[in-house]
């Protein structure tokens, strides 16, 4: 019976180690790709703006090294097709971004126009600044569409979830182009644009070394165990 349960130990405890390390290489991996990320996004904050139709075209989806590419556009913002993007929080204050549909020529792209803060509830607010009228030039990051589902991107009674095209595709009633921007200039009135984003992996690589950590404590305690009761049972 003593050998059965220092087997299954032992089992257990390879089984344990091995899940630990997994877990671990996953950790890393996840530090990788926010290194590769966080290297993208340092070249796209220090490059200049590169006009819209360059950077993204009509169809295409957008790729990991074109999110936060800062962007020029031209066009006449729909202020018919606005809406808010409700519960939105800023530094823990309830808020809604507005997202303003940008025409140009026979397309459009959307435009998270910037933050503004809101009572904590479900309706829609009543004081949305009105975008600037006339042709305008913007300046801000391509964002990707957010992957939520349909009913949470398709507007109702002037409000979203989340940001994305597909949802807003018929409300708009023209070929949006996939994701959206975040101005950055010129400021709106009454609107706070997003900040500058922040991508850390410091936390992943010691969650990584933890769970290897975890890995070796598993391998080593059947053996710690083992030489206890041998020490006990000596005296």
């Amino acid at each position: 019976m003593r050998t059965r349960r220092w087997i299954g130990l032992m089992l257990f405890a390879l089984a344990f180690s091995a899940l630990c390390v997994r877990l671990g290489f996953w950790q890393w991996h996840r530090m990788e790709h926010k290194k590769h990320a966080a290297s993208i996004l340092a070249r796209h904050m220090k490059s200049a703006p590169t006009p819209l139709e360059s950077a993204l075209e009509l169809g295409h989806e957008m790729t990991d090294d074109q999110e936060w590419t800062k962007v020029r556009a031209t066009g006449h913002f729909d202020s018919r097709h606005q809406v808010t993007v409700k519960f939105t929080t800023r530094e823990g204050s309830p808020g809604a971004d507005v997202v303003t549909p940008l025409l140009l020529d026979g397309r459009a792209i959307l435009v998270d126009r910037g933050w503004m803060p809101t009572t904590n509830d479900a309706e829609r607010p009543r004081n949305v600044p009105s975008p600037p009228s006339g042709l305008v030039t913007i300046v801000g990051w391509l964002r990707p569409d957010n992957r939520a589902e349909i009913n949470a991107v398709t507007p109702v009674e002037g409000q979203v979830r989340a940001i994305a095209s597909r949802g807003m595709r018929d409300f708009v009633g023209m070929p949006l182009l996939h994701g959206y921007i975040n101005q950055q200039s010129p400021r709106p009135e009454r609107l706070s644009p997003e900040p500058r984003p922040h991508i850390g992996h410091a936390l992943n690589f010691f969650y990584a070394w933890q769970w290897w950590f975890f890995a070796g404590l598993a391998l080593i305690g059947p053996f710690w165990f083992a030489r206890d009761e041998a020490v006990r049972q000596g005296r």
